[in-house]
């Protein structure tokens, strides 16, 4: 089984187990969840295997502060679920366990072999472009480091001797900040074209560079991820943009040739030469890393809103054109423009009701923000979606849109108190938008009971 397993490393040297003992590697007890101490105590008890592994190791290296915190073990999901009351076997394509200590969910993963080693489809299964729909086949710490996606994920760390184990140079590859695939690349990327997003992932996260074997088949196999679900992808997107690296990540997107899979319309309207919607995109990503790493909010119906911007832009310019002699709100011809563009997008990566409505409502309120007349300003800054609406203005003024002032003038309305508010408004120039135009009064006519009122009037009745 190994020797197959070996046949797939280019270099064999790269597939010896290297131990690092405690006083050469910077890891301590106390950087790691107390949660995913205790799982390890029990399964050694227990009398089997277990290990820190992957991204929680690769960042304690790294001197970072993982937030998840992942264990590998002998033990089958169904031997794991036995040792704690908290725990539930998911997935069904690659089956893991997940264990709850107090708040924490730490995954736990049975060491897996090579496919190939399957007995029957129940244990691994391949799709016709080589994906793997299922994998499921049982191994040893050796054979499920070799099952890795990349060097620096497969390192495992013990808390019985706190050695750290080493079996694809992992921790050379740190030191070379270097993204390298173990095995084949273009055979792993069939395997999963999701591993083309975790690679330009950790490239961008890390500030490390994708080795130039791992990077070459990528644009070649970026068709691969049509093959994913739409839900998958989405789950991906956010990883991808809302981990503190957006800029970074969305620019080896578009130079790995993946952007076109994943945001096609997206795509389209960069490729087509338009200065403001590189920068507004641009300045999108900008503002999300700055955002996250000051630990504030960021919701994904924000950073779709500004992704599909750019092609709802488009939309619209080419359905007021085939409605020019037709007077139709410029609000109908928006939302119509918004299904298009949703409509066309949801193929590629799925946006649930809880992000499309609101992200559809930022949108809406581009239109309404420049309407301040009256009570218009008071009732809009009134409205659940306004910040983010807001925010977006904002955003469109820094990719050099010019909106006549828009939002130094709601910067101003909010902070203004009731009377200065007023003053902004009376301020404002006259506008054929803000107009409403008079109504024509309408003689009422008479109902049936005037009229029989009238007729009964004692001047009206017969002598």
């Amino acid at each position: 089984m190994l020797k197959r397993l070996f046949n797939l490393i280019p270099n064999r040297a790269t597939v010896k187990r290297q131990v690092i003992q405690r006083e050469h590697h910077n890891i301590s007890r106390k950087n790691i969840s107390s949660a995913a101490i205790r799982i390890m105590k029990v399964l050694h008890e227990a009398g089997f295997e277990a290990y820190l592994v992957g991204g929680g190791v690769r960042d304690l290296l790294l001197n970072g502060h993982p937030k998840d915190f992942d264990i590998a073990t002998e033990a089958t999901p169904e031997e794991v679920k036995g040792l704690f009351r908290g725990a539930r076997i998911i997935g069904r394509r690659f089956r893991i366990v997940h264990v709850r200590i107090g708040r924490e969910v730490i995954e736990v993963t049975t060491f897996r072999a090579s496919h190939t080693e399957a007995n029957h489809a129940k244990e691994a299964q391949q799709s016709d472009h080589g994906m793997l729909l299922r994998d499921n086949v049982y191994g040893s710490l050796e054979t499920d480091a070799l099952r890795r996606d990349f060097t620096i994920n497969a390192l495992y760390y013990t808390t019985q001797g706190f050695e750290i184990h080493d079996f694809a140079e992992g921790t050379k590859d740190i030191k070379r900040r270097l993204i390298r695939m173990i095995g084949d690349p273009a055979t792993r990327y069939q395997e999963d074209p999701v591993r083309m997003l975790r690679a330009v992932r950790f490239a961008a996260k890390l500030g490390f560079k994708i080795d130039a074997k791992t990077a070459k088949p990528i644009p070649g196999l970026a068709h691969l991820l049509r093959n994913i679900s739409e839900a998958r992808l989405f789950e991906e997107v956010l990883k991808l943009l809302m981990a503190g690296s957006a800029t970074a990540t969305f620019q080896l997107l578009q130079d790995y040739g993946l952007l076109e899979h994943l945001f096609p319309a997206t795509a389209s309207s960069l490729s087509s030469g338009d200065p403001l919607a590189a920068e507004l995109i641009h300045q999108a990503m900008i503002n999300t890393d700055k955002r996250i790493r000051s630990n504030k909010r960021v919701t994904p119906a924000f950073i779709y809103a500004a992704l599909l911007w750019p092609p709802l832009c488009q939309e619209l310019d080419k359905i007021k054109s085939q409605k020019h002699n037709q007077k139709v709100p410029d609000t109908v011809l928006q939302q119509q423009a918004a299904q298009t563009v949703i409509r066309q997008q949801l193929p590629h990566t799925s946006i649930p009701k809880r992000f499309q409505i609101p992200m559809r409502e930022i949108w809406d309120l581009q239109l309404r923000l420049p309407n301040r007349h009256g009570k218009r300003a008071s009732g809009t800054i009134e409205h659940a979606r306004f910040r983010a609406a807001y925010d977006f203005v904002l955003l469109r003024e820094q990719a050099g849109e010019d909106l006549n002032g828009l939002g130094d003038w709601w910067t101003r309305y909010q902070d203004a108190n009731e009377k200065g508010r007023l003053d902004l408004v009376e301020a404002l120039e006259p506008s054929s938008g803000d107009k409403k135009p008079k109504r024509r009064r309408r003689r009422r006519k008479p109902n049936a009971q005037q009229n029989t009122a009238n007729n009964s009037s004692p001047g009206n009745q017969e002598q």
